[in-house]
C-alpha cells in the first residue's frame, strides 16, 4: 500500500477541523473530540518546529566547520 500524497499538510487540515469544531460548539471545554484535535494539532506544530530548529542548527555547524579550519 503506497503512501498517499495530499495537497495540504496535516497541520492545515487539523487547523480547519479545529476551526470548524469551535464554530459549531458553544462550550468547547467539555468536547473530547475537540480536545483531542487540539492535542494532535499541537503535536504536529511541535514536530514541525523541532525539525526546523534541527535543520537550522545543523546548517550553521556545517558552514562554521570549514571556516574554522
Amino acid at each position: 500500500m503506497a503512501k498517499k500524497t495530499t495537497s495540504e499538510s496535516d497541520e492545515t487540515r487539523l487547523k480547519k477541523k479545529v476551526a470548524a469544531k469551535v464554530a459549531d460548539h458553544k462550550d468547547s471545554k467539555e468536547d473530547e473530540a475537540l480536545r483531542s484535535l487540539k492535542k494532535r494539532l499541537r503535536r504536529v506544530q511541535r514536530k514541525r518546529r523541532t525539525v526546523a530548529l534541527r535543520k537550522k542548527n545543523s546548517a550553521s555547524k556545517k558552514t562554521a566547520a570549514p571556516a574554522a579550519k
